[in-house]
Order: structure tokens, then C-alpha cells, then sequence
């Protein structure tokens, strides 16, 4: 056994999720880095970074180096990552034992988005690399026996992708990766919010919606929340209350989308399973 960490991070559109063994999830931060669009010179990375997004200047720019699920800007993935690694592999060993790291990865993904991830945790700093479906990682977080000879449906909504898949004997038996999720609900939200009320509303707003009352279905309880925006005919400020039953309006077509993959991957199970 190595004297370094191990280390297990779930690389997210959305948000990073850093695991070392014996601690537990030590990091959760925004997947977001803010540059200085004139040097390229990084400026925030993490939460303080998120905060930028939609408010800064044009020479600041606050960006989500990935995109779907997988790596769209490799520069800015790996100085993430080498900044979320430092920040957890501390202490005198650190300075001389690099840590052995496994990286959640989508369950579609190309060898060359692969070898991307794979390159960027060595250029941060990680000594061997080790990648696990997203499906697998999930199924195992949630207490599923992934070694049992039986299927086991694991569906995981991420913020660009979601990864559906039956798993048997410690793999997907079938397995279907969609760029239907959290980022795409946010979308689908501001496009409502817009062509109903003729206001416009950004990202943050939008996700905060989507994490009080957002829902698939309708709720025994209507809930509502209070939004501020702009009104694209005026230009002023405005203030809208959006209820659940919105939500459930907005979200109508990514959650059909989710819904129909599930049902793809049901029908090409093999009913042994």
C-alpha cells in the first residue's frame, strides 16, 4: 500500500466532489473557475467563482470547464483540479507521496474523453488514475451488492448528463448516457420564465428554483417562491411568484426526455434480469 492519499472525486458539470479514504467527502464545490478574459490569468476557483457567474465584467469571465459530462476545456479542468487536490492533500507526506486517485466518469464516454480526464489528474498532481462509471460509483454509494448476478436499475441525474444503467456482476449490463439534466433544467426554466412572463432570469435564480420547488410531478402541497428578474419589454427590474405548478410546466420536456430513456434501456434489458 502506498503512503499516499486515496482520493476519489465525482467530476460533475455542476459540482466536484472530492472523497478521501478515512475522511469521507472532504470538498464540494461549484465546477467553476473565473479567468481574466485579456492574461487568461485565473482569478477564483470553486464557490467564489460560481458567485461571478452572470455578474461580472466583460473582462472577467466565470466558466464551467466541463460541459455534458466530459472535459471542454482541458487548461482550465486540470489548474481545477490541481487546486481541489492541493486543498485536501495536505501534510508532511504530501510534499513526497503523490495520491492514487479514481474519477467518476459518464457511462458513454469516448477513449479520447478518457484519456483527458485521465491526463489531467496526472498533470494535477495524482501518481495512477483509475475511472468508474458513474452508474457503478452510484449504485455502490447507494448500498446496491453490484457483484449479485441480479439487475439492478441505478439512474443518475447529474447537471449535464444523465447516466442510466443496469448493473450486474460489477458492471452495466446496458447502459444509455444522455445531455439531459440539472443544466438543461435550468434552461428549460428560463425559457418559461421568459416566454410566459416576458422576464428574464439568471442561471442561479433558476437553479434555486429548480431545487425548492421544482418537481416531475404534481405536489400535495403547492409551494411558490418569489423570483426578481428583467422585464425584456421595459428593461426594468421586475418580481415574479412562481408556484410548483410552474415548474411542472417548465420541466415537462427534459423530464419526458429522461423518462424515454429509461424506458429505452428497460426494453433492451434481457428479461433474465
Amino acid at each position: 500500500m502506498g503512503l499516499g492519499l486515496n482520493i476519489g472525486i465525482d467530476l460533475g458539470t455542476a459540482t466536484v466532489l472530492v472523497y478521501v479514504e478515512g475522511r469521507g467527502i472532504v470538498l464540494r464545490e461549484p465546477a467553476v473557475v473565473a479567468i481574466n478574459t485579456k492574461t487568461g490569468r485565473v482569478l477564483a476557483i470553486g464557490e467564489e467563482a460560481s458567485l461571478m457567474l452572470g455578474r461580472t465584467p466583460d473582462i472577467v469571465k466565470a466558466i464551467r470547464p466541463l460541459r455534458d459530462g466530459v472535459i471542454s476545456d482541458f487548461r482550465i479542468t486540470e489548474l481545477m483540479l490541481k487546486e481541489f487536490i492541493g486543498r485536501v492533500n495536505t501534510g508532511f507526506l504530501a510534499k513526497y507521496f503523490k495520491p492514487t486517485i479514481v474519477v467518476c466518469v459518464p457511462s458513454v464516454i469516448t477513449p479520447v474523453e478518457q484519456k483527458a480526464v485521465e491526463d489531467a489528474c496526472r498533470h494535477a498532481g495524482a501518481k495512477d488514475v483509475y475511472l468508474i462509471r458513474e452508474p457503478v460509483a452510484a449504485a455502490i454509494g447507494a448500498g446496491i451488492d453490484v457483484t449479485l448476478a441480479s439487475g439492478s436499475m441505478v439512474i443518475d441525474i447529474g447537471g449535464g448528463t444523465t447516466d442510466i444503467a443496469v448493473i450486474s456482476m460489477c458492471r452495466p449490463v446496458f447502459d444509455e448516457s444522455i445531455k439531459v439534466a440539472g443544466d438543461k433544467f435550468d434552461e428549460a426554466i428560463i425559457k418559461y420564465i421568459r416566454r410566459k412572463h416576458n422576464v428574464l432570469i439568471g442561471e442561479q435564480t433558476a437553479e434555486e428554483l429548480k431545487i425548492n420547488i421544482g418537481c416531475a410531478y404534481p405536489r400535495e402541497e403547492e409551494l411558490s417562491m418569489e423570483v426578481r428578474g428583467r422585464n425584456l419589454v421595459t428593461g426594468m427590474p421586475a418580481i415574479l411568484t412562481i408556484s410548483s405548478t410552474d415548474m411542472l410546466e417548465a420541466l415537462e420536456e427534459p423530464v419526458s426526455s429522461i423518462f424515454e430513456a429509461i424506458h429505452s434501456v428497460l426494453e433492451s434489458t434481457p428479461p433474465e434480469l
